[in-house]
């Protein structure tokens, strides 16, 4: 695979997506799901959102920006669960721990277009995504949008790395296959992503 990109499958075990999800529901009944939209047409996300630590990943018609606070609650964001914040500081090779984790909820027929992570100041410290509940199909491409790009199915429990050479790669989910596992009550997929949002 490409320079700083890591796919470790099965890197959480059922026991361990299950104390995850159980942790994700507490923080969720703090911070619930609410549908962003996109900043020029105010077209609303098939994906609904939520985050969790100190900062939060948001997008409405004023822009794309992290914040401390819920937007339609005002609250500030529930802390990153001790497991998740675990991973990080053992598969991201970077000093400090993230900022920011953004937890986005797939049901039937959301999907995530071709985009890149570039919101952040520290392009040093990769991005660490966690997939939970029904399988997911990643596409993944190179620095510029037009690029070729290939595919990978996400399933329950794997965890995947960009960084290094591939920070800035262009990545969205084509689709999720429903009923491909039964970790969420209703179905669907939950999937975490950790970033650190400023420079230390």
């Amino acid at each position: 695979m490409s320079s700083g990109l890591k796919y470790l499958p099965s890197y959480f075990d059922r026991a361990a997506q299950e104390a995850l999800i159980t942790a994700i529901e507490a923080a969720v009944a703090q911070a619930p799901f609410y549908t962003p939209v996109m900043p020029r047409s105010g077209r609303p996300f098939t994906v609904r959102m939520s985050n969790l630590g100190q900062l939060g990943w948001v997008s409405d018609r004023d822009g794309y920006r992290y914040q401390a606070q819920h937007p339609e609650t005002g609250e500030p964001w529930p802390e990153i669960p001790d497991q998740v914040l675990a991973l990080w500081r053992k598969v991201a090779d970077y000093p400090h721990d993230p900022e920011a984790c953004l937890v986005n909820h797939y049901r039937e027929g959301a999907k995530l277009g071709l985009h890149r992570d570039e919101d952040e100041k520290d392009f040093a410290a990769p991005v660490v995504s966690i997939s939970l509940g029904d399988t997911a199909i990643f596409r993944i491409g190179g620095t510029e949008r037009s690029g070729k790009t290939e595919t990978l199915k996400l399933s329950s429990g794997d965890v995947l790395v960009l960084g290094g050479a591939s920070r800035l790669r262009y990545h969205g989910i084509d689709r999720v296959l429903s009923g491909t596992s039964t970790l969420l009550k209703q179905g669907g997929r939950l999937n975490l992503t950790l970033r650190r949002v400023t420079k230390p």
